[in-house]
């Protein structure tokens, strides 16, 4: 006998119990709470994200009966928290419902909620598409404030910066966070407001390529094969204590190419370079078909290539509302000691 959408929500929550305690203890009110590609509802995904809960499908709308049962199985296991559906399964991801006015209202309202201590920004419906903090980054969030403490963070991709405001709020002495899209990082920088931090927090509006050859000595010429490059901020060669590096799948601009399938080397060597001697570079990859292994291979093979070792790698695993089947989770975040 199949289960019903509301027996599936049921089970799943049920199963988050002892994880959502621990991160109520860590000062906590986001986290996934149905990840329907392993809890039996492929392309079906909801999120808490303080006072509202997220709920995203991928492959196929809601239907009018799913919406219902689900908006009444959480309005009676989590009274309070209204619902927001946007449908992403069509022609690249774009939400394509129509919300009726009050939830439109809802989901335009701008709220705040807490990760670890940190407090974020969060619109259910806003210019982009992409919630603005990924919670299956929220380990390797973690992982960088026990290690930020007095130390240097560039923080590369950085979409809304959650990763830099974290490592400040833990007492990193200088953080730097780059991104090309102005509209991400203006969110990173109201996130870096409402946590009152103890440094001033940069903010870099770059290609990621132009900015790490930059910072790893290599240098960004301002033409190649006779060709203007679009304008970037010129940065003086700096290595950090920590580098972060978390980016997408596929992009290709001017500078490069980023291909986390055929080509993380082209990152990843001035991200290394970027790096202190003895310093730290967590990688993150979310393509699903690389298999960890052979993806730590490669970086381990990229840092001799540019003449540094990897003294130590640490996998950093999503938490426990991102369950997987055969525990190789999709996105694979590895912390180099390099």
């Amino acid at each position: 006998m199949s289960s019903t959408l509301t027996d599936l929500l049921a089970t799943a929550l049920a199963a988050r119990a002892p994880l959502i305690a621990q991160l109520a203890a860590e000062d906590t009110d986001a986290w996934r709470l149905f990840h329907g590609t392993v809890e039996g509802a492929p392309g079906i995904t909801v999120d808490r994200y303080g006072a509202v809960l997220l709920a995203q499908t991928f492959h196929r709308p809601l239907t009018v009966e799913q919406l219902a049962e689900l908006e009444a199985f959480y309005a009676q296991a989590l009274p309070g928290l209204p619902v927001v559906w946007n449908d992403r399964s069509g022609k690249n991801s774009r939400i394509a419902n129509t919300l009726p006015p009050e939830q439109q209202a809802l989901a335009e309202q701008p709220s705040e909620f807490s990760e670890l201590g940190v407090r974020y920004r969060f619109q259910a419906r806003h210019a982009g598409q992409d919630p603005w903090l990924f919670l299956d980054l929220r380990a390797a969030r973690r992982r960088v404030m026990q290690e930020a403490e007095g130390k240097s963070l560039l923080n590369v991709f950085a979409y809304t910066c959650g990763v830099g405001v974290a490592a400040a709020k833990a007492g990193a002495r200088h953080v730097v966070n780059v991104d090309f899209a102005e509209s991400a990082l203006a969110v990173g920088k109201d996130n870096a407001r409402l946590n009152e931090l103890p440094i001033r927090v940069r903010f870099v509006k770059s290609d990621a390529f132009a900015a790490l050859r930059q910072y790893a000595g290599i240098g960004q010429p301002k033409m190649v094969r006779g060709k203007h490059l679009p304008p970037f901020p010129e940065l003086a060669p700096h290595r950090f204590d920590l580098v972060f590096l978390d980016p997408p799948r596929y992009a290709k601009s001017p500078f490069g190419v980023v291909d986390l399938v055929h080509d993380y080397a082209a990152l990843f060597k001035p991200a290394l370079l970027a790096t202190e001697e003895g310093g730290t570079l967590i990688c993150c990859n979310n393509v699903a078909r690389v298999g960890r292994e052979d993806w730590l291979d490669q970086l381990e093979r990229s840092a001799r290539k540019a003449g540094r070792a990897v003294r130590e790698a640490e996998w950093i695993t999503p938490d426990a509302d991102f369950p997987s089947r055969d525990d190789n989770p999709p996105l694979k975040v590895v912390l180099l000691r390099v």
